[in-house]
């Protein structure tokens, strides 16, 4: 749930404006190369704070996560948890007891040693009411954090958790003696947090004491931009190496022809949502939600704003989940089968609905698109544009909403449908039993097994409309070589990049 950007074309004065604006710090590092190189990283994410439970958004994550901020365990490029800040990890015998031990040595940038109290500072963290981290909803309950000692954390969960390992890898571990993390970093990362220029550029510093392998190069610069035409011309004069997220697709043929330039067209876990709040009339009611999920043309949709890029989806759930099946055929277009079924739902001359949109593409291009096709159908949509801010008040927060759009950034997040408290209020006693079960299972083939079915229920009654998922395309320098192709969840690593 949070931002990307898509603009195709602004006037040239912009661009050019933009470009300027951030293209200094660059020029010097332009011919550095090796361990000595800064590398710059353009980017249209820029974090909102600095904190991933505060609301920081896709931008804080790109940025610190992995780089900055480390987890007991880290989710690398190809979607495998790995350990990282524990160095040992045990499971009691009925699941609910784990006991992590912390690698030694371990410091933060402010010099202060790592120990269990700060792991247990991060948990609870992400746990605490006017949290607003993504995983929150995701975690076990956890019934009690113990420290028996500096190097010693022990977890006793409420129930057994099959995913716990797994969503740890999303807690940063912080120091629990920090006092601002909106504007102010203090990590175990192989980067420090450097100046933060707002509207501008975020630095990265190698960090020399750092407790495992040192970053391949002396730093990153990220530069903001607010468009994508921008963002293409500084990769084109030299002003940045990378595109974190490629969102100008017609811009790809100037890259794609070109030896100086590497397109990649890596994996992603975003989908673009409409979500009905289903608690509400007439989308609790399943036929209605059949329709309208029938009545639009998902593919059209796509190929207009993506062109040859992105992928159709049938349920919540990317290629790279482990649980992933192909139900695009699920709730198809099909505009005399959505018909039928407002009919039969009690609506033959339709209805009128709010949809809640958020103000940065490509959500109002989506809407307008979905406007057209459900009046077809003779449904009626006012879009009502709001922005992020409004959007996580009255939409998440609230849930004053009919229906939204908004894009889902995370992967394994289909287990948000087993809670009928989730914003868009989806409730069906077989799915929460059968994601629950899942959670509890003893094996992977067992948790695979009962999420499928769980996905063809939820996608068979429409519980949303998942438009498409977007690509995750990075365009880089052909003097760049070790930067992450995947951006799962929107993390980008930048420890391993070098530059020739």
């Amino acid at each position: 749930m949070q931002r990307r950007t898509l603009i195709r074309a602004l006037a040239a004065v912009t661009a050019l404006g933009t470009l300027a604006a951030c293209g200094d710090s660059s020029d010097s590092a332009a011919s550095t190369s090796g361990a000595d190189a800064i590398i710059q990283i353009g980017s249209l994410y820029e974090p909102q704070n600095l904190d991933n439970t505060a609301g920081g958004g896709q931008g804080v994550t790109e940025a610190l996560n992995g780089n900055v901020y480390e987890g007991l365990f880290t989710l690398t490029d190809s979607g495998k948890v790995e350990p990282l800040l524990a160095k040992e990890n045990t499971v009691s015998a009925d699941g609910l007891t784990y006991t992590f031990t912390l690698q030694p040595n371990v410091k933060f940038h402010s010099g202060k040693a790592l120990t269990s109290a700060d792991v247990k500072a991060s948990i609870e963290a992400v746990t605490a009411e006017n949290s607003k981290s993504a995983r929150k909803s995701s975690l076990p309950e956890i019934k009690e954090i113990a420290t028996p000692d500096d190097a010693t954390v022990v977890v006793t969960l409420g129930a057994r958790s099959i995913s716990f390992v797994y969503n740890l890898s999303y807690i940063w571990i912080v120091n629990s003696a920090a006092t601002d993390r909106t504007t102010a970093a203090d990590g175990t990362g192989p980067y420090k947090l450097g100046e933060w220029k707002r509207g501008s550029t975020l630095t990265l510093t190698r960090s020399d004491s750092y407790w495992g392998t040192a970053a391949k190069n002396a730093g990153v610069v990220f530069h903001y931009f607010t468009d994508a035409t921008a963002l293409n011309n500084a990769l084109l004069t030299n002003a940045v190496d990378v595109v974190t997220s490629e969102q100008s697709p017609d811009a790809l043929a100037q890259f794609t022809g070109n030896a100086a330039y590497t397109v990649n067209n890596g994996q992603s876990t975003t989908k673009l949502l409409l979500a009905y709040n289903d608690k509400v009339e007439p989308f609790n009611n399943v036929k209605v939600r059949q329709a309208l999920s029938q009545a639009i043309d998902d593919e059209k949709l796509r190929t207009s704003i993506w062109g040859e890029y992105g992928t159709a989806i049938g349920s919540m759930v990317p290629p790279s989940d482990p649980w992933y099946e192909d139900l695009t055929a699920v709730n198809a277009y099909n505009v005399d089968a959505a018909k039928a079924l407002l009919t039969e739902a009690g609506f033959p001359n339709g209805f009128a609905f709010t949809l809640d949109t958020p103000n940065y593409d490509p959500h109002p291009t989506a809407a307008t698109f979905i406007k057209t096709e459900l009046a077809k159908i003779g449904v009626t949509v006012t879009i009502n544009t709001i922005t992020s801010d409004e959007w996580y008040t009255k939409v998440y927060k609230e849930r004053n909403f009919q229906a939204t759009l908004q894009e889902h950034v995370n992967d394994r997040d289909v287990v948000w449908y087993g809670n009928p408290d989730f914003y868009w209020g989806y409730s069906n006693t077989q799915v929460t039993q059968l994601i629950e079960a899942a959670e509890q299972a003893t094996t992977t083939d067992e948790q695979t097994a009962l999420l499928k079915q769980a996905n063809k229920i939820i996608a068979a009654e429409a519980a949303s409309d998942w438009l498409y998922l977007y690509p995750q395309i990075v365009v880089a320098s052909s003097k760049l070589q070790g930067y992450p192709v995947n951006g799962l969840n929107a993390q980008f690593f930048a420890y391993g990049i070098t530059k020739s």
